[in-house]
């Protein structure tokens, strides 16, 4: 049997390993307040730890299991495509207001998501979400379905092409902080499931 100095080390030591092992999660919780915010000030930063703070000690949630994995390249590739992304939607969504003789077409439409695991799902959300043009309205976690609510679809095609953005979207994630088993999943030429969208166009 383990002795009790042993024990109370471990007991002592534990907190200090769960620090760092929620530590990214801590750190993507700030960035997610001065993604919304859209500010990258020092302000900002200080905001969104206080939020941080209060949110992780009043709202005792389970610790979020990481991965423990992060690969600096893809996480870059996909901060780099993030940014090009919402530049060119907000272009695309600001001609598509200007454009009088031409109503872009909306429509809400289910994206089946690849990998089982919430804090994914959840990054791929809030990704959709922030980048114009897009919004989403449910997530549907025990079919692992995101429904989003999309402008500037008008066709079969528009819906399709859009799906496979999102698909994208939870490569591009999971390859950056997934697990090698998750990654082994999205890589895979298996199709994901289809679904009917209901949209409107004018």
């Amino acid at each position: 049997m383990r002795s009790q100095a042993t024990l109370d080390k471990l007991r002592h030591s534990r907190p200090g390993r769960e620090f760092m092992r929620q530590l990214p999660f801590f750190v993507w919780l700030i960035a997610l307040w001065m993604l919304l915010w859209g500010q990258f000030t020092w302000l900002a930063a200080l905001t969104g730890l206080i939020v941080a703070i209060l949110v992780t000690r009043l709202f005792r949630l389970p610790p979020v299991e990481l991965s423990g994995r992060l690969n600096l390249w893809y996480g870059l590739v996909f901060v780099v495509t993030f940014f090009a992304a919402v530049v060119h939607s907000s272009l695309l969504v600001a001609w598509q207001v200007l454009n009088w003789r031409r109503q872009p077409g909306t429509a809400i439409i289910a994206v089946p998501m690849r990998t089982d695991d919430d804090l994914i799902m959840t990054h791929v959300a809030v990704t959709a979400s922030l980048i114009p043009g897009s919004f989403v309205l449910e997530s549907d976690r025990d079919r692992r379905i995101l429904y989003l609510h999309v402008i500037g679809v008008r066709t079969s095609a528009d819906v399709e092409k859009f799906r496979s953005s999102v698909i994208r979207w939870e490569r591009r994630i999971v390859r950056a902080v997934g697990t090698l088993e998750q990654v082994r999943e999205v890589e895979t030429d298996r199709p994901p499931r289809r679904f009917v969208a209901t949209g409107e166009s004018a």
